[in-house]
Order: C-alpha cells, then structure tokens, then sequence
C-alpha cells in the first residue's frame, strides 16, 4: 500500500520462520496483553506501520478513545504479520480490543469465531455502499466495517498521449493500440503489476469480470482472453516483460520516471504524483471489452472488528471508537490523509467534488465486488492460481487456455 498506503491487495506468503520474524517486528505496545483488569484502557492492531500512516491513525484513534473515554493503545505489525498473529493471539485468548484486518481476511477471522457481529453494540450500519457492507460480512452478520475504500483505475501522462495524438483509451482494442503507438525506445506504453503475489490477482480482476468471468471458473473463455490481453501487450513491445517482477510500487515508479505512458493503479498513488510539478497526469476507468461496458473492479480497504473479549465494558468502548471511525466527519478526514474513497455513497460523492482527481475511484467503487464475494474464504486458492497463471503466460511457458486449466485445479484443490 508506498506514501500511506491503505493494502488494499493480499500479502505474499510467507515461511514459518518469516512469519515469527515478523511478529517480532511489531511497532507500538499494547495489542493482545490488555486484560479486562484496565477497563479504562483498550487495546488496538492495525498493519500501518508506515511512520506518517501510523501517526495519522493514532490520532484518530486517540481522538475517537477520548470521546469513548478510553485511552488507545495502537500496536502496527508488518502486513504479512497481522493475521498470524491474529490467529496466534485468538488461540491463546489474548487478542485486542479493537482489530484492523484486510477485507479480504474477514471471512477466515470470522470463520474461528474470533470476532462480535456489531449488531450486538448497536452500531449503526445504514448508508453505507452495499459492496463495502458486504465486505464486514460474514454469514449474513456484518463483523466489520470500513471507514474508507479504494480500487484501481488507469492512469496516462496527458503529455504524452497529445503528443503522440492518442485518445484515452476505453476499451481493450483501444488500449492495445494506444500502448503500440505509446511505446518508444526507453518507454512502454502500458504498465501494470504481474508479479508473484496477491497484488497481480488483485489487478487482473477488472479485467477478468469486466468481461464476465468468474473466479469461480477460472478455466472459462472469458477468462483466457482477459490474460491474453496482458499476453498480448507484453509480446508486441508495448509492455515489458520485466511485469512480472513489478510490484504495484514498482509500476508506481516507472510511470513517474516517464517509463511508461499509462499503468493501472490506485488512488494512495496520487500524493506522490503530485510532489513533481512537471509530471502532467490524470485518472480513466479501466478500458473494458466492448464501448459502453461498466468496468468491475475489485473493492480493496480495511475493516474494523470488534474480537471476543472477556470483558463486555471493554467490548462496548471498542465498538464506541469504531462508531467514531466510521462517522462521516471522519471518514472525510481518513480518506483526505490517505487518499481513499469514504465507505458512505453521500460522504464519496462531497469527497470528489472536493478531489476531482479521486473521482474515478469514487465512481468506480460504486460498481466494484469484494474478492470474498464468491468463494469467502476459498479466495486466496484462487489467488494463487490466478497469479501464477499470469507468471506463466507473461514468461512465456504457457497459452492462456493451459495456464487457467492450472489456476482452476489451484482454485479448486483438485
């Protein structure tokens, strides 16, 4: 997720010993060894271990403690590291007051009975984006909410594309053809994060519904030629190949370098774009299949939760402060410092109208799906067979057709 990124992408996986290295790391005190002993003291986990992120949230949090009256204790892990040790601390019964987990964790968390439905606090869960309701929802309870969310679009160098004379592309066709006539010594004309991870899965997924496939049926025609678009600008030059080593930073850094004319990426991306002055920018949905289509793409974010807890005072002051996390003023407060869409359809259409640039993210949050939203907890299987479908394409070994086939019996642990 990087300048304050909110993840909205799965993490790698990661060995045992990687893991427990990580743990180790963790940023802030508190988290996991509250007891019901300090019921004025409640305790936090979150991954925002960037420093500025970190702070950032730590005065929300302390801000929303002090209208619960409850001092906040923030504990930050490594990404990779928050739901180990969730699961560590579920088993031993010492979990936080107030947990952050990725929206694509709810369900697994959910799932071991680690965490209160909300409706037990009476919190209340209208006006809030059904997709982004969805997302804390496990079993028909909602789990979790999410003050802000984010998704991906294309960006392009206007300058760049007026001097080549090249429209913005809408459309699969269109993209093709502005990526060929992009493409010059030095610069390709379409980025995009193929690597080994969740954070590929997570940027083939608008191309892979908008053109009605489904992870469920990874094997489908719609499918194969959703990667064999991506197959198709790496082969022709206008895509490196080098893709598949790039993380969603990576391509993040190539754009700004002027090493690429347009990328897919997400909003947290837009603080850094602006730091150069000479670098001229701007945001198009994903190009779709066919003109007219509505580009789908994937709902990235956190949700808030309130875990077991032998302590019900404790319990309630926690689901106090993720009430105030989640109210509008606030939510126009977080997504504004960490350049986000608000979770409120009311709140994101005032939030564009004050950062036009966010605009197509709002837009496209309307319409975008949770990668749970199918298979739950089953999604990380697909994932996997999703990304390594790409890296074999993209490098070469296989066609689309066999890849997928491959992908499917991941998906399926067939």
């Amino acid at each position: 997720m990087i300048p304050p990124v909110p993840r909205p992408t799965r993490r790698p996986a990661t060995g045992l010993a990687a893991v427990m290295a990580l743990v180790a790391l963790a940023t802030g005190c508190g988290a996991g060894t509250g007891s019901a002993e300090d019921p004025g003291t409640i305790t936090v986990l979150d991954y925002y271990t960037d420093r500025t992120e970190h702070a950032q949230w730590d005065e929300m949090l302390s801000a929303c403690g002090r209208r619960a009256g409850v001092r906040v204790e923030q504990t930050s892990v490594p990404p990779a590291a928050l739901v180990p040790k969730v699961l560590q601390q579920a088993s031993a019964r010492t979990l936080p007051d107030l947990l952050m987990l990725d929206n694509a964790d709810l369900q697994q968390i959910a799932r071991t009975g680690a965490l209160t439905p909300l409706a037990r606090y009476g919190i209340d869960t209208t006006g809030f984006a059904e997709p982004i309701l969805s997302a804390g929802t496990y079993r028909g309870e909602v789990y979790g909410l999410a003050p802000y969310v984010s998704t991906v679009a294309l960006f392009y160098n206007e300058d760049m594309l007026a001097e080549a004379g090249v429209a913005v592309p809408r459309t699969w066709d269109e993209l093709k053809d502005a990526a060929a006539r992009l493409t010059r010594p030095g610069r390709y004309g379409m980025a995009l994060d193929a690597s080994a991870t969740f954070e590929s899965s997570w940027q083939f997924l608008p191309f892979l519904w908008s053109n009605g496939g489904d992870e469920k049926q990874l094997d489908s025609p719609q499918a194969a030629q959703a990667l064999r678009l991506w197959s198709d600008l790496v082969t022709s030059g206008s895509m490196a190949r080098s893709v598949l080593n790039w993380t969603q930073a990576d391509v993040h850094d190539q754009f700004a370098a002027g090493r690429t004319a347009m990328m897919i990426n997400g909003p947290w991306r837009i603080p850094a774009l602006n730091e150069d002055p000479s670098l001229h920018w701007a945001v198009a949905p994903v190009p779709v299949p066919q003109a007219g289509a509505t580009p789908v793409t994937p709902l990235g974010g956190e949700v808030w939760t309130v875990p077991q807890n032998p302590s019900a005072a404790r319990q309630e002051k926690a689901a106090q402060v993720l009430a105030c996390l989640t109210e509008p003023s606030n939510m126009l407060t977080l997504a504004g410092q960490h350049v986000t869409v608000p979770s409120r359809p009311e709140t994101a259409a005032r939030y564009a109208q004050q950062n036009p640039s966010t605009a197509v993210f709002v837009k496209g949050v309307e319409n975008a799906r949770t990668r749970t939203g199918q298979l739950g907890v089953g999604w990380p299987k697909a994932a996997t067979g999703i990304y390594t479908a790409i890296q074999s394409v993209l490098s070469g070994q296989q066609t689309p057709e066999e890849a997928l086939r491959a992908a499917q019996r991941t998906a399926t642990g067939d």
